[in-house]
């Protein structure tokens, strides 16, 4: 299995990235306002500023304290089916967001996001078999905060087996949602083996640890539960334009993150993440689909992989605000470029546009096509005996042909992907047919799954009665 074809960093610029990172982090430092994790970092810094919340560490010191974070950790499935073996050196791709709108097909209006659809995208991420992994996309709009959390992942838990990662909104909702998931395991102790949830905790670009966040990371690093913790610098506005000073901002954000895991429990399953990306230089907006977020994230697979930390990647965002050949380009050029980086887990991946703002359920059926695309390429040319087939083109011969060859039966299906979507018709067939566009085709797939009986993983009875939608 061929992996990390894409490199856009040599060898000697990951480690001049490396070196310039250690010096950010023991020359310039980094704040940190959560009074504990202040204090954490207190006693194994170099230099502390108490007025500015100013931390400063050794070179020796941050390689120290990342060292304890596992190289390898698993999000499983409750069914076995979907695992992902993070570090491992496969690539794992999932949804993301957390998107405030849905867009309605056809009429491609957008509205604001309630529970009822993250019920539907979950049902239909269930059926996507290039979609591994269920990390909660949309916010439910009408849910009070303080019920968010618990709703949410309730939500994705009942109506998906996938692994479901979600961002947190309270504290209180926190202990919620692992003590819900505690029950469902059948025990703290059990969960902790197979964890089939996890959360995500973002950082503040750049070189700030915020309050909030920091409590947050903390408070699940304590729970020993896996942990993404991604940093978002965007060019030009929270970190340098270009991409290689991008680059630096990135990696120390994210490793301060890690290293607030670690002070706080060594050895907490953490996940370096990258939702890096560029900007608007006309009105510095944000930026999902543009190719420098997908060669920013896949460079920072080879950060990720020189550390030996887990990675948690971004890419498959399209900018278009509808289902067009922009929507389908973005997020297949990213996908790829950081697939064929050897990302462990991509998410944002399927069913995100318009920023990041819009979830379609349209979208995610096109884009688990893409993501089949993407992992045959990612799995790359086996070259062997085998598969060089010698002996049947001695056999056959010139001028002969390949069609009835026990060779041809036996690597048709294992050699070439069969698209679900993509039509492949000829003319003539595809108009007899009704010229089915891609995206009534994906819509027909969408309402052929919602239409059906839902397949519920989690029953009512057992935790309804303890949340309010």
């Amino acid at each position: 299995m061929k992996r990390h074809q894409y490199k856009p960093l040599s060898e000697a610029e990951i480690q001049r990235i490396d070196q310039a990172t250690m010096k950010v982090l023991s020359s310039t430092g980094f704040e940190v306002h959560e009074d504990e994790a202040f204090e954490l970092f207190s006693r194994v810094a170099e230099s502390v500023d108490t007025e500015k919340r100013i931390v400063r560490l050794s070179e020796k010191r941050i390689r120290e304290i990342i060292s304890s974070a596992p190289g390898e950790l698993t999000l499983f499935s409750r069914d076995g089916k979907n695992d992902c073996r993070l570090g491992s050196g496969e690539v794992y791709f999932g949804t993301g967001g957390t998107a405030l709108n849905m867009l309605d097909y056809p009429e491609g209006l957008c509205r604001p996001a309630v529970l009822k659809d993250l019920e539907n995208i979950a049902r239909v991420v269930d059926k996507m078999d290039n979609v591994h992994l269920f990390l909660l996309p949309t916010y439910p709009n009408e849910t009070p905060i303080d019920k968010v959390d618990i709703s949410r992942f309730y939500t994705g838990l009942k109506f998906t087996a996938k692994h479901v990662m979600g961002g947190v909104y309270t504290g209180e909702g926190i202990n919620s949602v692992i003590r819900m998931a505690e029950e469902l395991a059948g025990g703290k102790d059990q969960l902790r083996k197979r964890p089939f949830l996890s959360m995500i905790t973002c950082g503040i670009s750049p070189l700030r640890l915020d309050s909030k966040y920091g409590r947050f990371m903390m408070q699940i690093a304590k729970e020993g539960i896996p942990l993404a913790v991604p940093a978002e610098p965007l060019c030009g506005a929270t970190s340098p334009m270009s991409l290689a000073g991008t680059l630096v901002i990135q990696n120390c954000d994210a490793l301060i993150n890690v290293m607030l895991t670690q002070l706080v429990n060594p050895g907490t399953p953490v996940i370096y993440g990258c939702v890096s990306t560029s900007t608007d230089q006309r009105n510095l907006g944000y930026l999902g689909g543009p190719v420098e977020s997908g060669m920013i994230n896949a460079a920072t697979a080879q950060m990720t992989q020189y550390y030996g930390i887990p990675y948690y990647a971004t890419a498959g965002i399209s900018d278009s605000k509808t289902l067009d050949a922009q929507c389908g380009y973005e997020s297949a050029i990213n996908n790829l470029l950081v697939g064929m980086a050897g990302a462990d887990f991509i998410h944002d991946a399927a069913g995100l546009m318009e920023f990041a703002m819009t979830v379609s359920l349209e979208k995610l059926v096109i884009d688990n096509e893409i993501l089949g695309y993407a992992k045959r390429a990612i799995r790359g040319i086996e070259v062997n005996d085998e598969t060089l087939a010698l002996k049947d083109i001695q056999k056959i011969g010139p001028g002969g042909n390949f069609l009835t060859s026990r060779h041809t039966r036996k690597f048709m299906r294992k050699e070439h992907y069969a698209p679900t979507l993509s039509n492949r018709d000829q003319r003539s067939q595809w108009e007899a047919g009704g010229r089915v566009s891609v995206d009534e085709r994906a819509h027909e797939i969408v309402k052929s799954i919602l239409e059906g009986e839902a397949e519920i993983y989690l029953k009512d009875s057992v935790f309804k009665e303890k949340i309010v939608v």
